[in-house]
């Protein structure tokens, strides 16, 4: 989360803009009067609250939800008072009609609803030149930027991964420009998955093992990044290795109190292992896996069949039966066109153990 070092009455009224309140609503939340309130949005920063009302913006900062935090991020990062680049930037609703197209584009992806998605995106990246944006709206096109490339790696053909490739690059120009380090690094961290997702293992490893340590990215982050050096050494063949780093990473996330996570790298473990020729301690990592998770999106759900039906499939005893969920999770990837999903489905079942 975004912090601020010393409040003024411009920060406090991009927190008001950012909680969607009016004065009158955004007073009552932080138990100040409207005239305060009014104060702040006519001298910006050249008035600053008082030092115990500092603290109650920080605290209502803290406590307010995730999408009001991004968007206070957005318009804090975005305002930061650095000359506007050109003079035909859009307007302040366009600004906010951006952001909310955003917050939508987030949800279509979730949902693997890529069409809409595409169509999102292309409303802004089709008319938005960098050149000409100022701050706010650079950082609309660079999130615009990594969430199109977000749409390209979910689909996932080797085309789609170039481009994506492509896109997180100018993307991290973008947040390089504007001095927000966080969101370059977490770029870094797709570039890095983009990379593993390609075939190119040793790299992707390099690159997750970097940003493991990296102070820029929040500890969940890292933590996936020790899951994701497993998931490239796994890939690679060196199972009894990528189940040490999961069994550390999972251990962090269950520190971390990330639920979902902890389910994700259970089910990783579980083909670590049967990578190993352990198919009781597979399975009881699979169960674990499908009782914790949630799966709510159809790329969860093609994940952990086809990692479960992986592990069926490996025993002739249970082999029809992997080959029954391997059949669900091709039919759910083929109706939200998870084409990297499908080409992974294809590969399990063209493997030689099994032919």
């Amino acid at each position: 989360m975004v912090s601020v070092r010393r409040w003024t009455g411009h920060e406090a009224g991009l927190l008001r803009q950012a909680l969607r309140m009016s004065v009158r609503a955004y007073a009552a939340h932080l138990g100040v009067g409207i005239r305060t309130v009014s104060k702040w949005e006519k001298l910006g920063a050249a008035t600053s609250p008082w030092p115990d009302t500092q603290a109650i913006l920080d605290t209502a900062l803290a406590r307010s939800d995730a999408a009001a935090q991004a968007r206070f991020e957005q318009f804090l990062g975005l305002s930061s008072g650095r000359r506007p680049r050109g003079t035909s930037s859009p307007t302040i609703a366009d600004h906010e009609t951006w952001t909310e197209d955003l917050e939508r584009i987030v949800v279509c992806l979730d949902r693997q609803d890529f069409a809409f998605a595409a169509t999102l995106l292309e409303r802004w990246l089709g008319r938005a030149q960098a050149r000409d944006l100022d701050d706010r709206g650079l950082y609309l096109y660079g999130r615009s930027l990594v969430l199109s490339g977000d749409l390209r790696r979910l689909q996932g053909t080797l085309q789609d991964l170039m481009t994506a490739k492509r896109l997180y690059s100018d993307a991290h120009d973008v947040f390089t420009e504007l001095d927000i380090p966080r969101r370059a690094a977490q770029i870094e961290l797709s570039l890095a998955v983009v990379t593993e997702m390609a075939g190119h293992l040793t790299p992707a490893a390099a690159l997750y093992k970097q940003l493991t340590g990296d102070e820029r990215l929040g500890s969940a982050d890292r933590a996936r990044a020790l899951l994701w050096i497993g998931t490239a050494l796994a890939k690679d063949g060196r199972n009894e290795f990528a189940i040490q780093v999961m069994g550390q990473a999972a251990q962090w996330f269950e520190e971390l109190d990330e639920p979902e996570d902890w389910a994700t790298a259970q089910q990783k473990l579980a083909l670590a292992h049967r990578g190993v020729g352990d198919l009781t301690r597979a399975l009881a990592y699979i169960d674990t896996a499908r009782s914790n998770g949630r799966f709510e999106t159809p790329l969860q759900r093609v994940q952990i069949e086809t990692a479960h039906g992986h592990i069926l499939l490996t025993d002739p005893a249970t082999r029809s039966a992997g080959n029954t969920v391997l059949d669900r999770a091709s039919d759910i990837a083929t109706q939200y066109g998870l084409k990297h999903q499908l080409r992974s489905i294809k590969t399990v079942r063209n493997s030689k153990e099994y032919t």
